[in-house]
């Protein structure tokens, strides 16, 4: 931050006053992490219309997850078979041919979708993260090296070796079907965040870090990996959704284990056991599914661009109550600075 005129004028003004002879109590610096990390993201968070509706829906799914503890499995017979929605409230959706609830359905396969877009959403952008900044910031051999180790799986087609590693592992756990299905998703984006790293790293405050001698891992968490996170959280949200449409395609083609609920299995029952796409009568067995993953894809896209704007310090400093001439100084910089770019 700029002194102010009166401090400079006055001389009263000194670098010195921030110097490491003031202690900070513990206190002071959990306060610190509580508005930094806590409280201005969820101001921002909290006026943006996308991030609410967003928030709203996903919580929606967490709600089914939890609710899938307590609501009824789905077995043959429960209901009378070929129920349309709303005909008796104790299969409040319907049924399919063999009699299965299917809301019960759609609630089950909720908490195995959910544990697959955390972990598979976590393995890609962290090895994505790992290796484009310590190639970006690193250079030279280890550049070349990781660079090269992308290359070689981006040119793997990604859905063929995901389909070849599902029938040879027959995995059935859903976090470890996450990150098969990332398992070369990464590759993109590392190339990508390498390249904001190149970058990144030729900047003033980057070099000033360097001359003090901070350590390597200290300036890419300190300088580096905070100035990525709004296009960390982007593609996260990116391969959550990627997650989400190749496990529903794989369990459509019989590619997956069927002991794992998902919505991809009831598209393939509607389809092959009751006919949904000949006629309307079945056609709610193939519409309901396909509102699932509509809503959760939605709520996805939604949450990472209403994301981009906690990470945006103007906006963070004018509705967290910050100061406005700061606000100002930090949107005429990032306009000059556009401006010199362009």
């Amino acid at each position: 931050m700029k002194p102010t005129e009166s401090e400079s004028v006055g001389g009263e003004f000194s670098f010195e006053t921030t110097s490491s002879d003031v202690e900070v109590t513990w206190g002071e610096r959990l306060r610190d992490f509580y508005e930094e990390f806590i409280y201005k993201p969820g101001v921002v968070a909290w006026n943006d219309r996308r991030t609410k509706i967003g928030g709203a829906i996903l919580t929606v799914y967490v709600v089914m997850a939890i609710a899938s503890l307590f609501y009824r499995q789905p077995t043959s017979n429960q209901a009378a078979r070929g129920l349309h929605p709303f005909t008796i409230w104790s299969a409040p959706l319907g049924s399919t041919a063999s009699g299965e609830d299917v809301l019960a359905m759609v609630i089950h396969a909720t908490p195995s979708m959910l544990i697959m877009i955390a972990t598979g959403g976590v393995f890609a952008t962290g090895v994505a993260v790992v290796i484009g900044t310590v190639a970006g910031y690193k250079g030279g051999l280890i550049d070349r090296g990781l660079t090269s180790f992308s290359d070689v799986m981006m040119s793997i087609p990604g859905l063929p070796l995901v389909m070849v590693l599902a029938v040879v592992f027959e995995p059935t756990n859903p976090a470890i079907i996450g990150v098969l299905i990332t398992v070369n998703y990464w590759a993109g984006l590392a190339r990508a965040i390498r390249s904001q790293v190149l970058t990144l790293r030729e900047n003033s405050y980057v070099e000033a870090s360097r001359t003090m001698g901070a350590s390597t891992p200290r300036i890419l968490f300190k300088d580096i990996i905070p100035n990525l996170m709004p296009y960390v959280l982007v593609n996260f949200a990116n391969a959550a959704r990627y997650v989400v449409f190749t496990s529903v395609g794989l369990y459509y083609l019989g590619i997956l284990p069927t002991s794992v609920a998902n919505w991809g299995l009831q598209l393939n029952n509607a389809y092959k056991q009751a006919g949904a796409l000949v006629g309307t009568g079945a056609l709610y067995q193939l519409v309901i599914p396909m509102l699932a993953i509509m809503g959760i894809a939605l709520a996805l896209i939604l949450l990472s661009q209403g994301l981009d704007r906690v990470f945006n310090p103007r906006v963070r400093t004018r509705l967290a109550g910050g100061s406005e001439s700061t606000a100002s100084e930090t949107g005429d910089e990032t306009t000059a600075s556009n401006e010199v770019m362009t």
